[in-house]
């Protein structure tokens, strides 16, 4: 039949928050507890790094099709670079990611998998050709 946690997770939560509250701490779920806090902060990291593909898809569009930029991708670039930004105020050890060659690779081929399926177009750079800093500048628009 399987455990609590694996019949009904959001139950178990409930459950495991009131022992805590109560300080009944040898009934706790130790292994899955310190699973689902781990699951926290490796989804505000996917919420990051889907974030930033969405950026750097739209500035990828606005360099390489100077023809169709219009309001709507500056709208997307500057809401993401605000929720990005937010994110990283938020919780400052994000900004670790941003260093982070692996998960930075990870993001762009997202990135650009977004804007050729978006566009059609199969010309982008292999590499994010972009430093952080110009990706998050309200100032930086790519031509």
């Amino acid at each position: 039949m399987g455990t609590r946690y694996e019949q009904d997770v959001v139950a178990w939560a409930r459950e495991q928050a009131a022992l805590l509250r109560e300080g009944k701490f040898s009934a706790i779920d130790v292994e899955h507890i310190a699973e689902e806090i781990e699951d926290v902060g490796k989804s505000e990291q996917r919420e990051l790094s889907s974030r930033m593909a969405v950026l750097l898809a739209h500035l990828l569009k606005w360099q390489y099709q100077p023809g169709r930029r219009g309001s709507s991708w500056q709208r997307t670039i500057r809401e993401q670079r605000r929720a990005v930004g937010v994110a990283l105020q938020k919780t400052p050890s994000l900004r670790n990611s941003l260093a982070d060659p692996d998960w930075l690779t990870g993001t762009w081929a997202d990135a650009v998998s977004k804007a050729v399926e978006e566009t059609g177009l199969d010309l982008f750079p292999e590499n994010l050709p972009w430093s952080t800093a110009q990706i998050l500048s309200t100032e930086f628009y790519p031509e």
